[in-house]
């Protein structure tokens, strides 16, 4: 499936290494001003090539609107994104054609499909995931008008963890370390890593604000569960938390309860959540990100005909992808909200249609 949401819907297209990767947004409402340079801002931070800690295919990532935007504003029609690809290597792929890199979708992919596309993975490259963020800029356009924020950051790399959380650090920072007091051990342990040819994970943060009371559709397009869904989805995901997390199975009821004041709540174990429905408190998300696959240290595999061999790969590769993940994590965040925020009028105007029938 290639379509995510009820009223704020997102389709991708596009492989790694094809003319391009694309999306068509529909459900976008009219007379939004379509804020170009905030959208390349927005792939830019996603961007390869701008240092030492990311994947050296530089990409431009240039958008072009083809629909749905007349004289800067957003028309109610459908809006079709395309982002060109203009730096491949494909011949880096010819020697791997009919072998099975470990750690890729490759293996699956040819016995789901019989075929696929060698070239950087095809359509399960994390490439496409610009197109992700490419929507998700679209959807914090929506959530602009209601001054709920997305923020994200890197909260651990290895076995190095943040003590403290500065998202503006993260903003400015070459990895988007949320401290910068273990920011350059960050940076070292990635760094080390890609010399000996191999590969590190890392968890992200992503966290919203201003989040009003409500959002989320019981029973089955829960707001956490929609989180876990969009966010699975992310090539190189391997487990989501939400607030508290795997912590609160070790918790006690008296402690893993927000209590409730006038003022609001007294804690946030929930991380903005209850029932599966936004509280109002800041949502915070903990999404995990497993090593690159691409590693450069020979491994053992089978090719198509089933013969054991050697793999020892070549290519441009990130050595640690949740740094980049990190931005894109973000973008699927305001994309959940953007469409939660839509259901959430509707049901409002339902529910006013009842009170006044």
């Amino acid at each position: 499936m290639n379509t995510f949401g009820k009223l704020f819907r997102i389709t991708t297209f596009g492989e790694s290494h094809g003319s391009g990767i694309g999306c068509v947004i529909d459900g976008m409402p009219a007379g939004i001003f379509i804020d170009l340079e905030f959208i390349q801002e927005e792939l830019n931070r996603r961007k390869g090539g701008q240092n030492t800690y990311a994947t050296q295919r530089k990409e431009e990532d240039r958008i072009q609107i083809l629909s749905g935007v007349f004289e800067g504003y957003s028309t109610g029609m459908p809006i079709g994104i395309f982002i060109e690809n203009n730096n491949t290597k494909s011949k880096d792929y010819d020697g791997i054609k009919d072998l099975f890199r470990p750690g890729h979708g490759d293996f699956t992919y040819f016995h789901k499909y019989g075929i696929r596309d060698y070239r950087g993975g095809g359509r399960s490259s994390a490439r496409e995931s610009v197109a992700r963020v490419a929507s998700g800029a679209f959807a914090k356009l929506i959530l602009r008008e209601f001054n709920i924020e997305t923020k994200s950051g890197i909260l651990q790399i290895g076995e190095i963890q943040a003590q403290k959380i500065d998202f503006a650090n993260a903003r400015k920072s070459e990895i988007f370390s949320l401290d910068k007091d273990v920011e350059n051990l960050q940076k070292e342990i990635i760094i080390n890593t890609k010399k000996s040819h191999d590969s590190i994970g890392g968890v992200a943060l992503i966290s919203a604000f201003n989040i009003p009371i409500g959002l989320g559709e019981p029973l089955y397009y829960k707001l956490d569960s929609a989180i876990g869904e969009l966010m699975l989805g992310l090539n190189g995901v391997k487990a989501v938390e939400i607030g508290d997390g795997i912590n609160s199975a070790k918790s006690l009821g008296s402690s893993n309860n927000d209590q409730i004041r006038k003022s609001g709540f007294t804690s946030n174990h929930s991380g903005g959540i209850l029932g599966g429905i936004s509280n109002g408190e800041q949502i915070n998300i903990k999404v995990y990100f497993k090593p690159t696959p691409s590693i450069f240290k020979p491994q053992k595999t089978i090719d198509e005909n089933k013969n054991e061999v050697d793999l020892m790969l070549k290519g441009r590769h990130d050595p640690c992808i949740a740094i980049r993940g990190s931005v894109v994590a973000e973008s699927l965040l305001a994309i959940i909200l953007a469409d939660m925020l839509l259901l959430n009028m509707v049901s409002k105007i339902e529910h006013l249609k009842k009170i006044y029938k």
